[in-house]
């Protein structure tokens, strides 16, 4: 079988609108080229039917694949309400803000599951990046010992992020926060729909390094293939065969 060539970086070009520059300053690479992004609409699903706000269980962590069927995000209820605003900066110095989570408490908040560090991410074959939402032992940029809950670790190499706060790095050697997923609340029916990013995005470059595995994990020649209409939440534990925890 013979492969058309994909020219990925046009197609990152034209997909995606700019909803939001809250910085003048030109952004200094393809990975921070906007700071919020619209996608597909994707409607959140569990065993085929919609899941409702109400039934995210405090602390237990899903995995969906957003915006692209190979690009792994992570959705949890954090137990909280997290409606204040936070100012963020991606790597390239652009700024950005972070307006809390959904749901009738705003406690379920959404993250693109690539560290930002070396873009470690959940694979099927095991996870070491995860939400913790019991509390850990972390040391902070500052190298000093920290005990906290509710943050997201990357277990590969150490980066701490929280996810009260838009997912700002707590600790170890990541550049920046994780992309947030836009999410999108109906109290119509409790339903919760991905919509879109905030923040500096890594696609472009993990789908480039991780094209081959990928391609092998999902069964798909296009890695780079948008997520259309609804896709299924899998909790951590059913999607990957060893969740690392350090």
């Amino acid at each position: 079988m013979v492969m058309k060539h994909f020219d990925r970086r046009k197609f990152f070009k034209i997909c995606g609108s700019y909803i939001a520059a809250l910085s003048a300053a030109p952004p200094a690479s393809a990975a921070t080229a906007s700071a919020a992004r619209l996608y597909n609409p994707v409607l959140l699903t569990r065993n085929g039917n919609p899941m409702g706000a109400r039934d995210f269980e405090v602390g237990q962590v899903y995995i969906f694949h957003y915006p692209y069927v190979t690009t792994p995000c992570i959705i949890f209820n954090l137990g909280e309400s997290t409606d204040a605003q936070y100012q963020l900066t991606t790597e390239a110095g652009q700024r950005y803000a972070w307006t809390g989570g959904i749901g009738p408490q705003r406690s379920i908040v959404a993250y693109s599951a690539i560290c930002s560090h070396r873009m470690t991410y959940p694979a099927k074959s095991a996870s070491f990046l995860n939400y913790r939402h019991s509390k850990v032992v972390f040391f902070d940029e500052n190298r000093t010992r920290q005990e906290k809950n509710k943050i997201i670790y990357c277990c590969s190499e150490r980066s701490v992020y929280d996810p009260t706060e838009g997912a700002r790095v707590i600790g170890g050697p990541a550049p920046q926060p994780l992309a947030s997923i836009q999410l999108q609340y109906s109290d119509r029916d409790d339903s919760i729909s991905a919509i879109g990013t905030t923040g500096g995005e890594l696609f472009e470059q993990f789908l480039d390094k991780f094209e081959f595995r990928l391609q092998l994990d999902f069964k798909v020649v296009d890695v780079a293939q948008q997520t259309v209409e609804q896709v299924e939440l899998q909790t951590i534990e059913e999607f990957t065969d060893i969740v690392v925890h350090c």
